[in-house]
Formats: structure tokens, sequence, C-alpha cells
């Protein structure tokens, strides 16, 4: 069976697709590939190739979908698969760039933790009981990585490519997924990336905001199954 990669988003790391890998260990080989080591996207995605099988479906989530995007850039023959989840293929805003040099500035202070807890994780998630232990998990991961990782990460983002073009070019099925609720890549943005690809289709998943493998994970499982399977 073909290997299943899966890419986490910003401060993510393994966990963060914790259900899947519960679903899917024992029916197909599986791959985390971390993306911390670089500042850009590009040299990002270049090491996850250097890694990864020779070919392989792809599934990233959020800063995972923006790599993975740029792994369809570099190498798309390897690629038999693609999914991307609560993501975004533009460059990012003059705005947004200029908003992260103080958030990097406090977190090279020792504020990693304030500002995963007031500035980042509250905007990821909907309000539901399964909220604050999803949280929790958010926090452990981040100071699991530490203030190098949030760095690099926030680097890559800031300078990242616009991978509409690219999009374009994506000729293997993908399925495009995000929770109803995303406030970051909000669905519209995935109604976008669906008009971009040619053999692409879209699955909302309710009562979910940017983490909905974590948020609704038997929903994000069986998406994840189907296009596997379809």
């Amino acid at each position: 069976m073909t290997p299943l990669l899966l890419l986490p988003g910003m401060m993510c790391d393994a966990r963060l697709f914790g259900p899947q890998i519960e679903a899917f260990s024992s029916v197909m080989p599986l791959h985390l590939a971390p993306i911390t080591a670089f500042d850009t996207i590009q040299a990002l995605a270049a090491e996850v190739l250097a890694q990864a099988p020779a070919r392989f479906n792809l599934a990233g989530l959020s800063m995972g979908g923006i790599v993975a995007m740029e792994i369809m850039a570099q190498a798309p023959q390897r690629v038999t698969r693609l999914a991307l989840m609560d993501t975004n293929p533009r460059a990012e805003t003059p705005e947004r760039q200029q908003a992260r040099e103080p958030q990097i500035d406090k977190v090279r202070a020792g504020q990693l933790t304030t500002i995963m807890r007031d500035e980042l994780k509250p905007n990821y998630l909907v309000d539901s009981p399964r909220k604050p232990a999803i949280l929790d998990l958010c926090m452990a991961m981040a100071l699991d990585l530490g203030v190098g990782v949030f760095e690099r990460q926030s680097r890559a983002l800031q300078q990242r490519p616009d991978q509409q073009e690219t999009l374009r070019r994506v000729t293997v099925p993908t399925l495009l997924l995000c929770g109803s609720e995303d406030q970051l890549c909000p669905p519209e943005r995935h109604r976008e990336m669906l008009d971009l690809i040619p053999q692409s289709r879209l699955e909302i998943i309710n009562d979910a905001g940017h983490l909905p493998s974590l948020e609704q994970p038997a929903a994000t499982t069986a998406a994840l199954r189907r296009w596997m399977e379809d």
C-alpha cells in the first residue's frame, strides 16, 4: 500500500494527528515529517523529500499544507494523492509579515507560553468540551519544540511563496478539508483552491475550527480514508 506522509502545522508534532495515526498505523506505512529545521518553506520541503519514500500520499495541515504545496512545486511526480487541510496557498500579507516581528521578539525574551496562550491557540478552536484538553496538548507540543522552532517557522511563513500557480498544475486526486469555523484559513479559501485544482473535492468538517484532526477526529479520519480509497 502507498505510504501516507503527514506534515503537521506550526509548533505541532505527531500528536496533532494522534487519532489518525492510531486509525491508520495498522493498515498502511505511515511517516510523520517534522518541519522544524529550516527557516524557508523551500528548504523544509527539500528536507522532507530527502527523507520521504519514493512515492507517497501527502497530507498537510496548516503550515504542513504550505510545505506540501512546495513539495508539489519541487517534486510532483513523487506524490500520488494530495490532502491540503486548513491551509492557505497565498503568500503572507505585509500586515501579517509585520505582525510576526513582535511575536518573535517576545518569544526570544522568554514569552513563548504567553504568545501561544494569548495570541495564537485561542483563535484556532471552536468552543466545545474538548477545547481545554486540545489547548493543553497544543501548549505541550509548542513547549517541547521550543523557541528556535518558533522563530524558524515564523520566518518560513513570513517569506513563503504564493502557490496558486503550483495548484493549477496539480494532477493527482486532491482532498481539500477544513473546519467549518476555521478563522485562520476559512472555507472560502479552500473553495478558491477547489477552483484551482482540477481533480479536487472539498470536505468541510462541521463544529471544528483550525485543527479538525483533534476537534473532530472521527470525521477527519473518515474523510482521509475516503480520499485514499477513491
